[in-house]
């Protein structure tokens, strides 16, 4: 059985374990199935190559308990929102049959997020129309299937969230999933170029933008996300034990 709870589709590897990597690990802990399928493969990141991202995406999985994580590799800088795009997407959400989809913010400072956004939002709407055609990875016709939720990440842009997600107990997971990327982020006495990633002041924002979510919802730290329909709740009481939502 593959079907997941929660599966987060973004463009490239790092992209979830930046925005995300504690609500996945937080939901992993609790017994859930969590996956990723990374869009791209970052092959035009300007530090290290795709053989070592292919390396730190499984070292980053693991740390965050995950059940699955897959690469679509559409190409790095230039996959479309069409319909062949949309159907490699649709085959994915299909195979895992997530309730809950996480995908990239909806503007962004790297173009591949706002499209990336638009191209799995679309993805999972369309994944629910039978007449859409796409087969499983054995080539036998796929059922369809709706995710219940999409959330995107907030990413470098500082977009007002939803809704935030309390991440305290699995912060220093999150960040031990993105120090997983060593050829992305700082490390001292590396010879690669310097980026505007690849600096310890990158990291620390991280770092401090998590704990300013955190205090708007009185935790250490939290993770925000957007939603185009606002979530509801079946009485207020949610709002007072939040383990019953």
């Amino acid at each position: 059985m593959e079907k997941l709870q929660i599966l987060a589709i973004a463009a490239h590897p790092d992209d979830i374990e930046l925005g995300c990597g504690g609500t996945l690990a937080k939901h992993a802990a609790m017994g859930q199935r969590v996956g990723i399928v990374d869009l791209t493969e970052g092959e035009l990141g300007t530090r290290g190559s795709v053989a070592q991202r292919y390396t730190e995406a499984a070292d980053a999985a693991k740390i965050m308990g995950l059940a699955v994580r897959e690469n679509a590799q559409l190409r790095d800088g230039f996959f479309k929102n069409d319909e062949e795009h949309q159907k490699k997407i649709i085959h994915y959400i299909r195979k895992y049959r997530p309730e809950i989809v996480i995908t990239n913010a909806p503007e962004d400072r790297h173009p591949d997020h706002g499209r990336g956004y638009r191209l799995v939002s679309d993805a999972c709407f369309l994944a629910g129309l039978r007449k859409i055609e796409t087969l499983d990875d054995a080539g036998q016709p796929q059922e369809a299937w709706r995710p219940k939720r999409v959330f995107s990440l907030i990413q470098d842009r500082q977009l007002e969230p939803t809704f935030i997600v309390d991440i305290s107990d699995t912060f220093e997971q999150k960040m031990q999933a993105i120090k997983a990327y060593t050829s992305q982020f700082h490390q001292p006495g590396s010879d690669e170029p310097i980026t505007y990633i690849a600096t310890q002041n990158f990291i620390d924002q991280i770092r401090y933008r998590d704990a300013l979510m955190g205090k708007k919802i009185g935790t250490q730290f939290g993770e925000g996300f957007i939603s185009v329909n606002i979530p509801g709740i079946s009485s207020l009481d949610q709002l007072l034990y939040p383990e019953m939502a």
